[in-house]
C-alpha cells in the first residue's frame, strides 16, 4: 500500500463536531443500560465523600472509557471528543472521575464488587455468555502481582511473581481473581480482590471462592461446578469453603512427605499411559512433553486439623525424567520419574479429571487480556481507588465479552483487544433525522460490518422474549 497524494500537500484538521472514533460504544453501553449497570451502581454504591455523588453516571463513564481502550484516568478523555456528547449524557471529565475514584473507601469497593456480581448474572441472561453452564462449568482462581513504580502507592510491597518462567520478587500490588467458563464459552470474571503487595496467595481466597461460586450459580451455572486452583490454595479453609458452597475442587498439591508416601503406594500395574494431542511445555526440563502415565489413589488431607480432614482422590501424573548425560554415553540404570499430583473430588473419571485440571491456565489468559487493556496500570496512589479500578476492569471485561457473544461466534471467544478493534473503535459520523432520530454513518466496506450490525440490532432492538 502507498500514499496516492503528496504528503507535503496533505493537511489534517481536528474540526468535525459530528464524528466519533468509537461508535461501538453505542451498542456496548446499550447492553450495559439494558442490564441495569447505572441502576445497580446508583442503588448499591453509596459514597459519603463530596466527590462520590452520581455514582450511576461516573461508574458508567469509567466502564465506557475502559471499553474504548483507556488504561489510565487521563485516558478517560477519550469520551470527550466530537459528537460523543450527542450520543451519551452525563459524560464527566477525567479529573472528576479521578476524584470519584479517590473518594472510595474499602466498604465502597465491596459495594462495587456486588454490582459486578449482580451485573454478570444479568448479562448472562441477556447474552449467551455461559452456554452449557447448566451441565458443567469451571471456576479458576489465581493471583497476579501487578507491578507498580511510584513511591506513593498505598499497599505496595515486594511479592513473588513469574517472568518468563522464573520466580522473582516484584514490588507491586496483589490482585486475586476468580473466572467462570464452560467447555463452550470463554471466561468471565466472577470476583476480584486487591491485596497488599506482600500478601500471600491464599489471603482472602476462601471467602472469594464462596463468592465466585454463588455468582456462577446466579449467572446460570446450575450444573456441576469444578473449582480449579494451584498449590498456593491447598488448605483446609479454601477446600472446605468450596465444598460448603456445593462445588467440587481440583487442586495441585505440594510434594511433601505424606504425598510422596501416597505416591509410593501406587502399584506399578496401576499406571495408565496417556498421549497428549497437544504437547505440554515442561519449564523444568525446557522441552515439550506429549507422553506420560497417570494413576490415582485415595488420600485424606489435613488429618492434623481436628474436624477438617478431607478424603478424596489423588490423581498423579508422572513423566520420564530426561537423561541429560545420555549423549555422553552414560545411559540410565533405572527410570527416573517426575511427579505432578492433583487432589480432587471431581466425579469425572481419572484421565478426564486430570486433563480438565491442566486447563486451569485459562485464568492466565484472562490476566493477560486485562493487562493488555484497562489493567495496564493501577492509576492511583490510593489503595481503595486501585481496588475499585480492578473491579471496574472486571465489569468492563464481562460487558465486552457479552457484546462479543451478541456479535458473532468468533467474537464470543475473541480477546478483548480484538473486540475493541473490530467492534468498538470504529469511526462514525452522526446525522440527525426527524424528531430525535440519529443515524450513525460508519465506514463503507468495514470488514466486520455484519458482526457490528448483529451487535447493534441485538443491543438496541426490542428485548428478547423471556425464556
Amino acid at each position: 500500500m502507498r500514499l496516492l497524494h503528496d504528503p507535503m500537500k496533505t493537511r489534517a484538521s481536528f474540526d468535525d463536531p459530528d464524528l466519533v472514533s468509537c461508535a461501538g460504544l453505542v451498542p456496548v453501553m446499550a447492553v450495559a443500560e439494558r442490564c441495569g449497570l447505572a441502576d445497580l451502581s446508583g442503588e448499591h454504591v453509596r459514597i459519603g465523600a463530596k466527590c462520590g455523588v452520581n455514582a450511576d453516571l461516573k461508574v458508567g463513564c469509567l466502564v465506557a472509557g475502559m471499553a474504548a481502550g483507556a488504561d489510565s484516568i487521563d485516558d478517560m478523555g477519550v469520551l470527550r471528543h466530537g459528537a460523543v456528547e450527542e450520543l451519551f449524557g452525563g459524560v464527566r471529565a477525567p479529573s472528576t472521575l479521578g476524584s470519584f475514584l479517590r473518594s472510595f473507601t474499602w466498604g465502597n469497593v465491596r459495594q462495587l464488587e456486588k454490582v459486578n456480581r449482580m451485573l454478570l448474572a444479568r448479562l448472562a441472561g441477556a447474552a449467551p455468555l455461559l452456554p452449557g453452564g447448566d451441565v458443567l462449568a469451571f471456576i479458576d482462581m489465581d493471583s497476579m502481582q501487578k507491578r507498580v513504580y511510584g513511591h506513593a502507592k498505598q499497599g505496595a510491597g515486594f511479592g513473588h511473581t513469574k517472568i518468563q518462567g522464573k520466580s522473582l520478587l516484584v514490588r507491586g500490588l496483589n490482585a486475586l481473581a476468580a473466572v467462570v467458563s464452560t467447555p463452550l464459552a470463554a471466561p468471565v470474571i466472577a470476583a476480584t480482590r486487591l491485596r497488599g503487595g506482600t500478601a500471600h496467595s491464599a489471603r482472602g481466597a476462601a471467602s472469594l471462592a464462596a463468592e465466585a461460586i454463588g455468582t456462577a450459580r446466579q449467572a446460570g451455572c446450575t450444573g456441576q461446578i469444578v473449582f480449579r486452583i494451584d498449590s498456593a490454595y491447598y488448605s483446609a479453609a479454601v477446600l472446605g469453603s468450596i465444598r460448603a458452597a456445593g462445588a467440587c475442587f481440583s487442586v495441585t498439591v505440594r510434594m511433601d512427605a505424606r504425598i510422596r508416601t501416597a505416591i509410593a503406594s501406587i502399584g506399578e500395574d496401576a499406571w495408565i499411559p496417556v498421549t497428549y494431542p497437544r504437547a505440554i511445555w515442561d519449564a523444568d526440563q525446557n522441552r515439550l512433553i506429549s507422553d506420560a502415565e497417570v494413576a490415582e489413589v485415595p488420600y485424606t488431607a489435613f488429618t492434623s486439623k481436628k474436624g477438617k480432614a478431607i478424603t478424596a482422590r489423588l490423581i498423579v501424573r508422572r513423566v520420564r525424567d530426561l537423561n541429560r548425560k545420555a549423549a555422553g554415553g552414560q545411559d540410565e540404570l533405572f527410570t527416573i520419574w517426575r511427579y505432578h499430583a492433583v487432589f480432587t473430588d471431581s466425579p469425572f473419571e481419572m484421565i478426564q479429571a486430570e486433563a480438565q485440571h491442566r486447563d486451569h491456565a485459562i485464568v492466565e489468559q484472562v490476566f493477560a487480556d486485562c493487562n493488555d487493556g484497562p489493567l495496564a496500570h493501577l492509576p492511583s496512589g490510593r489503595f481503595p481507588a486501585n481496588a475499585a479500578w480492578l473491579t471496574l476492569t472486571a465489569i468492563c471485561h464481562n460487558l465486552t465479552r457479552a457484546a462479543g457473544c451478541l456479535a458473532s461466534a468468533f467474537h464470543a471467544k475473541a480477546r478483548g483487544a480484538t473486540i475493541r478493534g473490530h467492534l468498538i473503535s470504529v469511526a462514525a459520523r452522526i446525522a440527525r433525522h426527524g424528531r430525535g432520530h440519529i443515524i450513525l454513518h460508519l465506514p463503507e466496506g468495514w470488514h466486520r460490518e455484519t458482526d457490528w450490525m448483529s451487535l447493534f440490532e441485538a443491543a438496541t432492538g426490542p428485548p428478547a422474549p423471556a425464556a
